[in-house]
């Protein structure tokens, strides 16, 4: 039961990322990306705040200052940034494709930095995963669109920001580590406007109530997110992440009229084949490693 309400949860929360992803690239047809990134974060950082406030938490944490929490944020901060940046320059479902392998580099930085061991299978299945990144991207050939190294560097941010919070020994709790990123995504979408030479846009009234949608969305995807973690098997449930492409294919479809090509498809089933199965074989072998010792 724990696993269905999970997988549950976790369907949801995919769905409600690819809703505020369209509704980002909606609101980038008039407004400058880094403007939509730090109002939309402001929001968010508001409402925790507020949260904290009710429960009668310390707004300021001595934990945000610690140096692994800052690279963190840092990581979540440049893979926003530029994730966001690419929704409004290639179709949504590249963009979406590509972040699909944010949990195979997750896999691989757990071995390579972490030290967590992964057998040949799960190597084989992270190598093919990049192969199909490749085949979305296509570098070299007809169809190359160089903004798409945008959506890869997203994810590289967003996975190395994974990464981090696997590696923290401070205790923050995750809407603690999300109040840290959006007070500096803040700025960052600010600078973000300055560097490209855009002026704020005053959104008109239809704009606004996309803006508060958004918001709105992200924040219901984030307790979604907490609420699918909270029990059942953390593999299986993980798995549900993928849902995400197919929320993506439909809103890409039905409200920007995208077709997506057959190298997209092919790299994206690809990516999710190969994470689906490095979960599963984790979550395997985490299975065998409890039944040889109970007492874990």
């Amino acid at each position: 039961m724990d696993n269905i309400r999970g997988a549950a949860f976790m369907v949801f929360a995919m769905f409600c990322f690819a809703v505020e992803d369209g509704l980002i690239k909606l609101l980038a047809e008039a407004i400058p990306v880094g403007q939509i990134l730090s109002v939309i974060c402001l929001g968010g950082l508001i409402a925790f705040l507020s949260w904290a406030k009710f429960k009668g938490e310390r707004l300021w944490q001595p934990g945000y200052l610690d140096g692994k929490v800052l690279l963190r944020s840092f990581c979540d901060v440049g893979g926003s940034v530029m994730f966001v940046t690419s929704l409004t320059l290639i179709p949504l479902t590249t963009a979406s494709a590509v972040i699909q392998a944010t949990p195979l580099v997750v896999a691989m930085g757990a071995a390579i930095f972490l030290g967590q061991a992964i057998g040949w299978r799960r190597w084989i299945a992270i190598i093919v995963g990049f192969i199909g990144v490749l085949i979305i991207i296509r570098p070299g050939m007809e169809g190359f669109t160089p903004a798409t190294l945008l959506a890869v560097g997203g994810m590289l941010g967003l996975a190395a920001r994974d990464l981090f919070t696997r590696g923290l020994t401070v205790q923050l709790t995750g809407p603690q580590l999300a109040t840290h990123t959006f007070a500096l995504i803040v700025p960052a979408g600010l600078l973000l406007m300055m560097f490209q030479g855009q002026s704020p846009v005053m959104p008109d009234a239809s704009q606004a109530m996309i803006l508060l949608a958004a918001v709105f969305v992200g924040m219901i995807a984030y307790l979604a997110i907490v609420a699918a973690t909270r029990g059942g098997n953390a593999g299986i449930i993980s798995s549900f992440r993928y849902s995400r492409m197919i929320f993506a294919l439909i809103i890409g479809y039905f409200v920007f009229s995208e077709i997506p090509d057959a190298p997209t498809l092919i790299g994206a089933t690809i990516i999710i084949a190969s994470g689906i199965y490095t979960l599963w074989r984790e979550t395997q072998l985490r299975r065998a490693s409890l039944t040889e010792n109970p007492a874990l």
